[in-house]
């Protein structure tokens, strides 16, 4: 069933629009009729689930979780808060009459209405600006239609009286007579409606927040399984080029071989890919629950008055927090990497043949920084090393501008960094990249800052034609220096661990290859950040003596 919900599995959006109202049950796809809420928060139609609890458990017909049941009907208790919201919307689809001029209203005309919860009867637009400004119904409270004060959150059904306050303790409304009869402790615990009313209003924008944290933690989820899933294709593809390239050259040896090789890149793209996508139905199956939970907050905030929120604002809460705290799988089990160990395999069999060259170690000319990167940018003081490379890939000179395994992007360093650290080995470079994270992104934040401020400096002096004092200028200058010092500080820190993490990636060179991409894009990162503070820089510079002029005139004309 829940293949049939969600299949095949698309884009974000797509999974967001598979719940296009939070009232219609995702089962029969109408308004909800009894709706029963399951252990894993999805709401059906009681008539959709009837029949399908076995030994006393019922399978969500979403996500399969089980839930417990119990009594003779098989069925889970009924959700009292989406009645009540689907009670709300059933009332605003009447069509309401005036109770003093007789006008019937149409549907489209119920936002014109009002309610007077003293008389209990609706009037329209013209009667409460006509009839109902005498003074005889001054104290008359009126409110919109959509507000109306229901008989049953009105008055105690147990005393008939109304309600005055309410119990933090209990979690339950009291009138003067529930008051009256309570122990001394425990009317410690009472409070007036309206505060009642801002205190939960203020623990329900908590509960939402804390999901809206779910929900966009699920959602970077979601786009990180999806993009290693691609990157599990693509590094399949990879594999068995790598394989097909090489068992061209030596067919007749190497056929059997072969296709054992290609057997086990396509088990392990199976196995990884199958991974990936159970854990992206899970996901895909929570964020639907989490949509559904935060418009049923604001759809709950905008239908319910003090007494009704009161009443079934706890609740909400409650669920909320519990769904939070439920366990999410939100970051993956294992890596994307398919490897086979071709090479190994393919030596092993060549062998008796021919006698294998070791590994190349390409070492890079004083004038570059690793491949792919100018000398042109080096720091002073720097020195290249060399550079392990894959054997068959072009040398050093031939990527100089277009090295598709270094020099990653930011975000594909971000989520390769990522996806490194997710595996939780306790490697010295592992302990780099976070140390490495947390120094990139504090310069990364300062640097943007600067920029902000000599934008909007450039804005003033140019559009505007503001004075802007000269100490502003000087200050932004010195951060920028600063910052050029910071960065490069930064930068001959890590290139001074070349060398360290070049022993560690000369003995375990397959499982490093990552780290080198990630490493080398770090590098590119930083050079990008200070050639952007370069331009701060000069365009600092360039505006400055403009202030300067500025404030020269300014010093004349005071006297004046």
């Amino acid at each position: 069933m829940a293949g049939g919900i969600f299949s095949p599995l698309g884009s974000c959006s797509e999974l967001e629009k598979a719940n296009c109202h939070p009232l219609v049950c995702l089962l029969c796809h109408e308004p909800y009729q009894h709706p029963c809420l399951l252990d894993c928060y999805h709401n059906f139609c009681a008539s959709c689930l009837r029949g399908r609890a076995s030994d006393g458990r019922l399978r969500c017909p979403l996500c399969g979780h089980p839930s417990v049941v119990r009594g003779g009907t098989g069925l889970p208790p009924v959700d009292r808060l989406l009645q009540f919201l689907v009670d709300s919307s059933a009332d605003g689809e009447e069509d309401v009459q005036c109770a003093n001029c007789d006008r019937r209203c149409a549907k489209a005309e119920l936002d014109t209405m009002y309610f007077c919860n003293t008389c209990g009867q609706p009037l329209c637009a013209p009667c409460r600006e006509e009839t109902h400004r005498a003074k005889m119904f001054a104290r008359h409270e009126i409110v919109s239609l959509s507000k109306r004060t229901k008989d049953i959150h009105k008055k105690c059904p147990l005393h008939e009286e109304p309600y005055i306050m309410f119990s933090t303790e209990k979690k339950s409304m009291l009138c003067i007579i529930c008051f009256r009869d309570m122990q001394g402790e425990s009317r410690a615990h009472c409070i007036d409606i309206e505060t009642a009313y801002m205190q939960g209003c203020q623990r329900l924008d908590q509960a939402v927040m804390a999901v809206k944290e779910l929900q966009t933690s699920t959602r970077e989820a979601i786009v990180l399984l999806k993009a290693m899933i691609e990157e599990v294709r693509n590094s399949a593809s990879e594999e068995e080029a790598a394989i097909n390239s090489l068992f061209s050259r030596m067919q007749e040896q190497l056929s059997e071989r072969k296709k054992t090789l290609l057997k086990a890149v396509q088990s392990q793209h199976e196995e990884k890919e199958k991974a990936f996508k159970e854990q992206l139905a899970h996901l895909a199956s929570l964020l639907p629950t989490l949509q559904v939970h935060l418009v049923t907050c604001s759809a709950f905030l905008s239908s319910a008055n003090k007494a009704e929120f009161l009443d079934l604002g706890y609740q909400l809460m409650e669920r909320l927090q519990r769904i939070v705290k439920l366990p999410h799988r939100l970051r993956p089990a294992q890596t994307s990497k398919i490897n086979s160990e071709y090479r190994a395999e393919f030596a092993r069999c060549l062998e008796p043949l021919l006698m294998l060259s070791p590994r190349r170690s390409v070492v890079g000319s004083a004038g570059t920084i690793g491949p792919g990167i100018a000398g042109a940018n080096m720091l002073p003081g720097s020195q290249c090393s060399k550079t392990l490379m894959v054997p068959g890939c072009p040398s050093d000179g031939d990527k100089m501008s277009t090295g598709p395994m270094v020099r990653k992007p930011t975000m594909h360093r971000y989520i390769s960094t990522k996806v490194l650290l997710a595996e939780g080995r306790e490697t010295p470079f592992a302990e780099h990249c976070r140390n490495y994270e947390n120094t990139y992104r504090m310069l990364q934040t300062e640097i943007q800052g600067l920029k902000d401020q000599v934008q909007e400096l450039h804005r003033d002096l140019t559009k505007h034609h503001s004075l802007i004092k000269t100490e502003i200028m000087s200050e932004i200058l010195q951060k920028s220096l600063q910052m050029d010092v910071q960065i490069a500080a930064h930068y001959s820190a890590v290139e001074m661990m070349r060398s360290v993490f070049e022993e560690v990636w000369e003995e375990t060179y397959q499982r490093v290859a990552n780290e080198q991409e990630i490493y080398e894009a770090q590098l590119h990162d930083l050079l990008q950040l200070r050639q952007e503070n370069s331009c701060l820089t000069t365009i600092t510079k360039q505006i400055a003596p403009y202030v300067r002029s500025i404030a020269k005139v300014k010093e004349r004309l005071e006297p004046r």
